[in-house]
């Protein structure tokens, strides 16, 4: 493909792609979470450690987080632009994926708070999965997120403070 084919198909692409973005605010909700790149550690609710380290991948258009709570197995989240909001499917060591989605307000981003919206590999909606997830923004160096794990509509907490680890 010659060098102004590419260009004129990578125009196109933007082009196209630019009216998901106009007039929402998905596109500050998703730089902040982009500005999340890094490693981070904390403690969870109960003092014991945990880390996560978010990666900006596929040329800017999806975050990665891969969370290590201790004592369990470390859990992957995908963040990408979904239209006017943000979308996140969440990799469970319990072997299935809950899919969720958040539309933000406002681009003065404090807080995400991501709703349930269906799930992979999931027999019935009693059997535990991860529910809700409340990503606070307290700065730059600080977040917490809230983690909801629901089975047989009960609904567990799971919180993590976080801090920006300097290289």
């Amino acid at each position: 493909m010659t060098r102004c084919k590419l260009s004129l198909l990578l125009l196109l692409a933007a082009s196209i792609a630019a009216p998901l973005w106009a007039g929402t605010h998905s596109a500050a909700a998703f730089k902040k979470l982009q500005s999340l790149s890094g490693d981070w550690e904390g403690k969870d609710g109960h003092g014991m450690p945990a880390k996560t380290r978010f990666k900006v991948l596929a040329s800017g258009t999806a975050v990665m987080e891969t969370l290590s709570p201790s004592g369990m197995e470390e859990m992957v989240t995908l963040y990408s632009i979904d239209g006017d909001g943000i979308a996140l499917v969440h990799y469970c060591p319990t072997n299935n994926q809950p899919r969720m989605r958040v539309v933000p307000d406002s681009d003065d981003i404090k807080e995400l708070s991501f709703d349930y919206q269906g799930a992979g590999n999931l027999k019935s909606p009693s059997m535990g999965h991860q529910h809700h997830l409340v990503l606070r923004f307290n700065d730059v160096d600080h977040i917490i997120e809230t983690w909801t794990w629901r089975q047989d509509d009960k609904d567990i907490p799971m919180l993590f403070h976080l801090t920006r680890k300097k290289n």
